[in-house]
């Protein structure tokens, strides 16, 4: 098994930042890949990062490129998604997850944290 907490969610205005933490325990050399999905009120839970674990190849859904920033710190187990000029649209529960893949998939990651809430207002 794998543990996910993810941090770092809040209120931020239209064109601010946010980085959102994940710390991983428990069986860590299982993993191959960590993700961030989100989903929003009413919608289907969404792709939005990932990266290899120990290996730093990362992929980002195209709405996000170059606004978000996926990494690793391996000395603390922990994946970061820094969020820049965020949107409104950007306002959903962020979740991390741990996956056997490096994909979009979200049925190909197999561990999932509770999530933290991302609001953008204007």
């Amino acid at each position: 098994q794998v543990q996910l907490v993810e941090s770092g969610g809040g209120l931020v205005q239209i064109g601010g930042s946010l980085r959102l933490s994940c710390v991983a325990s428990g069986r860590i050399f299982s993993i191959y890949s960590m993700g961030w999905f989100r989903q929003a009120p009413g919608k289907e839970r969404a792709f939005v990062a990932a990266i290899r674990w120990n290996g730093g190849e990362a992929i980002y859904a195209n709405s996000m490129r170059g606004r978000f920033t996926i990494s690793e710190d391996n000395t603390q187990n922990m994946v970061l998604l820094q969020m820049n000029d965020l949107k409104p649209e950007d306002t959903a529960v962020y979740y991390c997850a741990a996956g056997r893949a490096l994909v979009f998939d979200p049925e190909l990651y197999d561990y999932w944290g509770q999530g933290t809430q991302v609001t953008v207002s204007s």
